[in-house]
Formats: structure tokens, C-alpha cells, sequence
């Protein structure tokens, strides 16, 4: 789906006018019928679809999943929290729609994963020259658990956390180069900044990231979803850890005799190394 400005820029600017409002606040307006839609928008609702198709959707319902996407990434902790109805709870039952939600987030990943498209990444990972991996804030915690395990793997992998680390080291790749870039809601600045600069130098950008309507989905090659909806105030990260897990997976299967080779090299070291606590 094409970003807002493009989608407003189609209409004529009376046009722009009316449905500004609408793109600007999807909250306000996504569970609003067609009829109740142009009566907020002073208009009448033969108008209003006509608006919507000319904007490029193909049906009123389209238009509805989109507003839902975009009221998704401009959600914030604070109306997260305020969301969640406080009657009649009490702790177990918060505890219990935590992991109800956690669950789903899960079965929406199951269900809508094409593991060869897994596969297929792994197999431009092991092909690579670098591996970068852009994730900063919160995310940070998940490109860290990456570079872990690919390091382990044997593959060449950089993770830049800084603004300043991100520009000065997209700045070098190239073709031969993979960038997975993790950022969710309306994407973080220097990782969606990071990836269009890699993608602008030709290296192949895969996104990890909630919404089709993500920057990170709209500027990478390849891309994945997996949502970070929470119970209540922030985000849950159980389903993109599950993805990053399988894509783990496919790396060390991918060439398993190579990963068997780096592992046994550092299997000494996880049996007796001095970095585990030993009794006296």
C-alpha cells in the first residue's frame, strides 16, 4: 500500500481537504460505516466512496483495513493502557489476556509465514558479504540476539546501535550485501533512514516489522510480519522472537556441516570456559 502523501496527492485538493482529517486520525474514523463516515466529513456517502476509490482502494472495507493498519502504528503506551477496560479485573485476569494475547500474536505469525520465503533469506544470508543489522530503542535487544547467534554461526555480521553508527556504516555497502532491518509501529527514524540508504546502494533489505503499511515494509525486498500487539501499555516481542528463531534455524541448516564446524570450535569454550560459574 502506498504511503499517505502519494494517496491524498491523487485527489483533487477540495478532495484532499475532506479526507485529510480521516488519514491524519484513523482512531477517530475506522469503525465508522460509510454513511456515518460522510456525515462526519460533511459530505454524502456516494461522494465519500468515490473519494476512497479514486485514493486507490478497490471497496469501502479496504479502506477500513487501512485506517485499522495506520491506527495501529500511531498508537501509543499510554492509549494502550487507557484501552484496557479496568471493571471487573483483577490480576490473574490481566496475567491471562497477557499471554491470551501473546498466543495470538503467535497463531497470526503461524498462519500467515511462508517458510520458504525463511528459507530463501537464510540462503542470501549465508551468500553475503556483511550481514548489517539495523534495530534501535527496544529493538535493539532483538538485532543483539541476532548478531549473538549468527556470530556463532560464522556469518559477518555488524550491528551498528547509534544514529551515527547506522550513517557511517551504510555508507560502505554494497550489492553483495544484506541488511535486516527490525523496527515496528511507524518505524523508528535512523532504521528506516538506514535501510533506504543500503537499499539506494543495492544491497538487498529484508524488513521485519508489524503492518503492511510500515516504511520498513515499504522500502525493503523482502519483508515480514509479526505483531507486537500487547494486553496492555507497550509492545510484546514473543512473535518477531519466534520468527528470529526460525530464521536462526534456516541459517544453521542451511549449510549444517559449516554450522557443526563453528560450533564444535566453540563447544570447549561453552563446557569450561572461565565465563561459567563453577563450584568451588
Amino acid at each position: 500500500m502506498e504511503r499517505m502523501p502519494i494517496l491524498i496527492r491523487r485527489l483533487s485538493p477540495r478532495r484532499q481537504e475532506v479526507v485529510r482529517a480521516v488519514l491524519e486520525n484513523p482512531r477517530d474514523y475506522v469503525l465508522l460505516s460509510t454513511r456515518k463516515l460522510a456525515r462526519k466529513l460533511g459530505s454524502d456517502p456516494m461522494t465519500t466512496l468515490r473519494i476512497i476509490r479514486d485514493m486507490g482502494f478497490p471497496n469501502y472495507p479496504e479502506f477500513q483495513r487501512y485506517l485499522h493498519e495506520l491506527s495501529l502504528i500511531h498508537s501509543t503506551p499510554l492509549e494502550s493502557m487507557k484501552a484496557d477496560d479496568p471493571r471487573d479485573a483483577n490480576m490473574p485476569s490481566y496475567i491471562r489476556k497477557s499471554l491470551a494475547c501473546d498466543f495470538k500474536n503467535l497463531q497470526a505469525l503461524r498462519h500467515s509465514l511462508n517458510f520458504r520465503r525463511v528459507e530463501g533469506v537464510a540462503k542470501r544470508l549465508h551468500r553475503a558479504q556483511r550481514i548489517l543489522l539495523l534495530g534501535g530503542d527496544l529493538a535493539a535487544n532483538l538485532t543483539k540476539f541476532l548478531q549473538y547467534n549468527m556470530t556463532l554461526l560464522g556469518l559477518p555480521v555488524l550491528t551498528p546501535v547509534t544514529p551515527g553508527e547506522v550513517a557511517h556504516t551504510v555508507r560502505s555497502v554494497c550489492r553483495k550485501d544484506v541488511v535486516i532491518a527490525i523496527s515496528f509501529r511507524r518505524g523508528l527514524r535512523q532504521t528506516v533512514e538506514g535501510m533506504r540508504e543500503a537499499a539506494s546502494k543495492g544491497a538487498y533489505c529484508v524488513g521485519i516489522t508489524d503492518t503492511f503499511v510500515s516504511p520498513i515494509a515499504r522500502y525493503a525486498n523482502e519483508f515480514f510480519l509479526a505483531s507486537v500487539e500487547s494486553s496492555s501499555y507497550g509492545v510484546s516481542y514473543v512473535a518477531p522472537m519466534a520468527l528470529l528463531n526460525m530464521l536462526l534455524v534456516a541459517c544453521a541448516n542451511y549449510r549444517r556441516t559449516r554450522a557443526l564446524r563453528f560450533l564444535k570450535e566453540a563447544d570447549m569454550e561453552q563446557r569450561t570456559g572461565f565465563r561459567w560459574y563453577q563450584e568451588e
